[in-house]
């Protein structure tokens, strides 16, 4: 009862607040009266209509441009924010979006906060956070939270924390900074002969950050092969590969081939004279495998000689067909270690 009698009054409180705010704003306006009509310059004739009209009918105004033509009319006043799109201007193109981040933000604060407040006021229970309540409602649709803190909530052994033991997760970091930056770069690449290495110095030149994203594409490509192979080194002189983790090491094998791949397929989209030779030496080093090697040399370049078709499908192959062969062995790789856990040292 008393819980009910606060609310009215607070209710009441508020219904009186905004009456006198709206009085306050309507006294305001009556005070103010309406707005006078601007009156035109006693030093300007006004123009003759029928006389426009008649230049009009007889287009006349193309000749003689006069002051009742577009000919003389001041010109259009422009929207900033699209003059800057049509003209190609580049100044002032971030304020924009800054000022509704910090407007935009502060606003869905203050509403946040209202909206806690109200809910603590009406339930009288404590707040519950939205990503909590989030979860509960797919947990009791789904019920997912027991099978998902079976499979992660397992401890690490103590030998596991030394940093040899993390050569695999560094390598799985690294392939997520290479999908990330690669995703951005594929914005502005263009996997054709003429086009391929205009937009390279395109990216490294005029797109924002654009270098730095590509160097750090490339120096997370060679970091990853190289703790790839590391892991692979470390599993082998652990003994780690032996029963029951035999198909462990065939996948780790596996990827570390579809990580090489990456590589090979990389090198030549930037289609210049030292990405061109190095994929020619190195589609020559696969057709000297025994019987298919011939075949391996056709496939790769699409034909006996790098082309514009080996541009096209090494790049098909790079962002397509091994990253998705890649996230699903790594599942697979990843599944097996938590099954059967981490191999105790020698």
């Amino acid at each position: 009862m008393k819980i009910t009698s606060k609310r009215s009054l607070l209710i009441a409180i508020l219904g009186i607040c905004m009456a006198i705010l709206l009085l306050i704003s309507m006294s305001g306006e009556s005070q103010a009266g309406p707005s006078k009509p601007e009156e035109p310059p006693a030093n300007e004739t006004p123009p003759n209509w029928s006389r426009a009209s008649t230049l009009f009918t007889e287009n006349i105004h193309q000749i003689l441009p006069s002051k009742l033509t577009a000919a003389n009319l001041p010109p259009p006043v422009k929207d900033p924010c699209l003059h800057c799109h049509i003209s190609g201007e580049e100044t002032g193109l971030w304020t924009p979006l800054v000022r509704w981040i910090m407007f935009g933000g502060a606003g869905l604060i203050f509403a946040f906060g209202i909206y806690r407040s109200s809910s603590i006021w009406v339930t009288r229970k404590p707040w519950k956070p939205l990503l909590s309540r989030t979860a509960d409602w797919f947990d009791e649709r789904y019920e997912i939270s027991d099978p998902l803190s079976k499979f992660l909530s397992k401890p690490v052994p103590n030998f596991a924390r030394r940093w040899w033991y993390c050569l695999g997760g560094i390598t799985a970091f690294l392939f997520v900074v290479q999908g990330l930056t690669g995703i951005m770069l594929a914005f502005y690449y263009k996997p054709t002969p003429d086009q391929a290495y205009a937009s390279i110095q395109f990216i490294e030149t005029q797109v924002n950050y654009g270098s730095a994203v590509r160097m750090i594409h490339h120096w997370s490509a060679n970091g990853m092969i190289l703790m790839c192979t590391a892991h692979m080194i470390r599993v082998f002189i652990m003994g780690a590969y032996k029963k029951p983790r035999e198909f462990n090491w065939v996948s780790g094998v596996l990827l570390l081939l579809l990580t090489l791949g990456f590589g090979l397929t990389g090198y030549l989209l930037p289609w210049d004279q030292r990405a061109f030779w190095a994929t020619t030496v190195a589609t020559e080093i696969g057709a000297a495998i025994p019987v298919i090697g011939d075949l391996v040399l056709v496939f790769a370049r699409v034909g006996w000689d790098v082309a514009a078709e080996t541009l096209t499908r090494f790049y098909a192959l790079h962002i397509l067909i091994l990253p998705l062969v890649t996230v699903a062995s790594m599942g697979a790789h990843f599944l097996m270690v938590r099954r059967q856990g981490i191999a105790e040292p020698l």
